[in-house]
């Protein structure tokens, strides 16, 4: 009995240690892109005066208010898809970095995508129907949050 149960403890806490993989470069989620900004329609770099950690990811902000405004509610800035190409993982159920410039917030959610190379993936996911890629991303994210 104390070997199932033991057996039992290892496989739930092993389940529960795993954390997400979020798109991050040299440090910061999102290229150091101010996640609260988003929200206001804007794209702006963070300053390393501003700094909050979340998920054991660093997070970069534009001003202390956005700082403050993350750190009250950090799950409701936190972009879908741990910052990788909605798109992508719709279409290739694969991580694909992003241009942190090209993003979209649709029902309260940040969606970034790649833009680069004459590709704009924004412009591909608003061609078709989202609601559907958003479902197939969503799918496939479940797949493959974890794999690094």
């Amino acid at each position: 009995m104390k070997s199932l149960i033991l057996l039992f403890t290892l496989i739930v806490s092993s389940t529960y240690a795993q954390t997400l993989d979020y798109n991050t470069k040299k440090g910061f989620a999102i290229n150091g892109y101010d996640l609260v900004a988003y929200f206001n329609g804007e794209a702006i770099e963070g300053d390393k005066a501003f700094i909050a950690k979340f998920d054991s990811i660093n997070y970069k902000f534009s001003s202390e208010e956005n700082l403050s405004l993350f750190n009250k509610n950090p799950k409701k800035y936190i972009p879908q898809y741990g910052g990788y190409c909605a798109y992508a993982l719709a279409i290739k159920n694969t991580k694909v970095s992003v241009n942190p410039k090209t993003f979209q917030i649709k029902d309260g959610k940040l969606y970034l995508f790649y833009n680069a190379w004459g590709t704009n993936t924004l412009e591909l996911w608003n061609e078709q129907d989202a609601l559907s890629l958003q479902k197939k991303a969503d799918n496939n994210w479940e797949a493959i949050k974890f794999k690094k």
